[in-house]
């Protein structure tokens, strides 16, 4: 069961990237199973091959006689042939019969002829003119390999091995000794036009496209700048929220100037080799400065350009020591060398001082989500390659969409073609898009998790609670849709909308939120007599409000303007790493507080549920019968039960609690 009120935010970016013109698509690559598969059945074919040779061999090898003993075949008429390599002697026997002749094969001196050898053993002339002799001499070639194979051999093939060992190593992204120090830029030539993004193809973000527009102008022309004595600013840190467009801003920067665009992840620059990541950043802008003019855009900067002596790793953190060589790169810029270094991050507050001050990342720009007419921008370019249908109204859509980033959109129309090509239709209609919202949003629909009749009938009375409190509350948001069919980890949810925009949010606005999400737990409580899990959510989300509101934005009188907390929940009081919380008084009275917070809004809650028991069993009635309750038909079961709706110009300040 879920309060929705605001869409979570998303991690994805849309890298603007077009694309693939025409051709051939390119061939996928060959799996290292096959290739590793087919080296394996040669080696065995290999080793067979060489076995097979090796028996052969041995199974024709002449028989071994001693020379004497070949000296006394010959005088006795028994040999037929010899043939004489070396100081080897192989004796071809006559043969008996059928049989085939037998081999024999002997040793004589290397530096004496046969002759003499044979007549020393006193084979005379005449015995030796029945057998036929003939001579091979050895080539110098096959001399040398008998020689030089068996002290070789193995060192050719360990080297062999290792060459392959080596790039197997490589090719598996391994260990790449003598790459370390190497920069992993992604390089974006600026003539590459399916990778060039330009202020086109970012919508919104009007603000931050101006600051940075003197960047591109720079980067086009400098020397307006340089003769007028002006230096254009060498870091530039582009703050925003996930999927807000940071990214897609310096792409589009690096585009407009047309320079190469050398982007890397903060991440990548650390290894656990100490010295890595200093290594990297040199090799990086080494690069930068070759290619000048050009753009340096280190993403997440903060997985390296984290405070300081935090006592987290030590002098030698090579954290640290990536950030200490930025550093020293950025100061030790020229400004003849036209390199600039943007960097993103969504967590400004964690960066060390020495990278903002005057001189490294001095230009600092905020990108926040986009507003109702930024959005409808931003569809209308996501819409650019995807046919819709006569019924779609983008405006209708960025209305139901506050709160979402440029990510979030870009997920929303990708969602919606995908439901269009899932029905296989050819063109995207507005319920499409109506449905990839709550896609978007909680999840997909889980069409396998029925509830039974009476999980039913609980989630009904929770999201009427929900629903009938946002209702009656001035300060709350109006209903949009109430729906009992699960998406995500949410049995049901009701989908509450501003009528328009809004930056900040008052007390009151947070007060009523709190009673909305009681609303569900005290229907339950109430209609019931019993609690279930259902409402785990909401009481989650209205206890880290209650508390925001004590320690983080004053709005408590007992603890008065104090800002206890910071946006991550530690406490205030000695920055850093401290270890110290609150005092055990100060706690207890935030503690206290928040109590106080959840009670009064309990009791506002339990006073509009009993007040209006008739509108609530009316809404969970027909959400029991169709699951699903749109704007038009909830207003309806409102008036029929005495509940004027929230109207878009009502003065919220007059209208009566009950």
């Amino acid at each position: 069961m879920s309060d929705s009120k605001m869409p979570p935010q998303n991690n994805k970016k849309p890298d603007g990237k077009k694309g693939r013109k025409g051709g051939m698509p390119p061939m996928p690559p060959v799996s290292s199973f096959w290739v590793n598969l087919g080296v394996a059945v040669l080696g065995i074919f290999i080793l067979a091959g060489v076995y097979s040779y090796v028996i052969e061999s041995k199974a024709n090898k002449p028989e071994p006689v001693a020379i004497s003993q070949l000296a006394t075949d010959i005088r006795d008429g028994k040999v037929k042939s010899i043939v004489v390599s070396g100081d080897e002697v192989t004796a071809t026997y006559q043969a008996e019969g059928d049989a085939t002749p037998a081999k024999k094969l002997a040793k004589k001196e290397a530096a004496t002829a046969l002759s003499d050898t044979l007549n020393n053993y006193g084979v005379s002339p005449d015995a030796l003119k029945s057998v036929s002799i003939e001579i091979e001499r050895q080539s110098g070639f096959t001399f040398w390999l008998a020689l030089l194979a068996p002290f070789f051999g193995p060192i050719l093939l360990l080297v062999v091995l290792a060459w392959y060992f080596s790039r197997q190593m490589k090719g598996a992204g391994g260990m790449q000794a003598f790459t370390f120090g190497q920069s992993k830029a992604r390089i974006i030539d600026p003539n590459d036009q399916g990778q060039r993004v330009t202020f086109k193809d970012v919508a919104g973000a009007k603000e931050a496209k101006e600051e940075l527009v003197e960047i591109v102008d720079f980067l086009r022309s400098p020397k307006k700048f340089l003769d007028i004595g002006a230096r254009i600013p060498k870091g530039v840190l582009l703050m925003g929220g996930p999927g807000t467009g940071k990214t897609l801003l310096a792409r589009a920067v690096a585009g407009e100037a047309g320079v190469p665009f050398f982007s890397i992840s903060g991440s990548e620059f650390v290894e656990m080799f100490v010295g890595v990541g200093a290594s990297r950043v040199r090799d990086l802008f080494k690069m930068a400065k070759k290619a000048a003019p050009a753009i340096i855009f280190v993403d997440e900067i903060d997985a390296v350009g984290r405070v300081r002596g935090t006592g987290v790793g030590g002098g030698n953190d090579e954290r640290e020591q990536t950030l200490n060589q930025i550093l020293v790169e950025m100061d030790g810029f020229e400004p003849n060398e036209k390199v600039i270094v943007m960097a993103a991050t969504n967590r400004p507050d964690v960066l060390d001082p020495a990278l903002l001050r005057p001189g490294r990342f001095d230009r600092r720009v905020t990108i926040d989500l986009p507003d109702r007419n930024d959005r409808v921008e931003i569809l209308l370019i996501h819409a650019r390659k995807k046919p819709l249908g006569e019924d779609v109204d983008l405006k209708v859509i960025a209305e139901r969409t506050p709160g979402f980033s440029g990510a979030d959109l870009y997920s929303l129309m990708n969602e919606g073609a995908i439901l269009a090509a899932r029905e296989n239709r050819k063109k995207v209609t507005q319920y499409d898009l109506i449905r990839a919202i709550e896609k978007v949003m909680l999840g997909p629909e889980r069409k396998s998790h029925v509830l039974n009749k009476k999980e039913k009938e609980i989630t009904a009375y929770h999201e009427a609670g929900h629903a009938l409190v946002a209702s009656v509350l001035p300060y709350a948001d109006p209903v949009h849709k109430i729906s009992i069919i699960s998406r995500g980890r949410a049995a049901g949810y009701t989908l509450k909308l501003p009528f328009e925009d809004s930056r900040m949010q008052s007390k009151k606005e947070f007060l009523d939120d709190i009673a909305v999400s009681l609303g569900g737990y005290v229907a339950e409580q109430m209609i019931f007599d019993d609690l279930t899990t259902g409402a785990s959510n909401d009481l989650q989300v209205l206890t880290g409000l209650a508390r925001d509101m004590v320690t983080r934005y004053g709005m408590s009188e007992k603890m008065g303007p104090m800002a206890l907390e910071n946006d991550g929940g530690r406490p205030m009081f000695g920055g850093v790493g401290a270890s110290g919380d609150h005092s055990e008084r100060v706690a207890a009275e935030i503690d206290s507080e928040v109590k106080r917070i959840v009670d009064e809004a309990y009791k506002k809650a339990e006073h509009i549920i009993t007040h209006h028991r008739k509108a609530l069993d009316a809404i969970a009635k027909a959400l029991v019968e169709v699951e699903t309750l749109e704007r038009e038909a909830f207003e309806d079961l409102l008036i029929a039960n005495g509940i004027t709706p929230k109207k878009k110009l009502l003065d919220i300040e007059h209208q009566p609690l009950v």
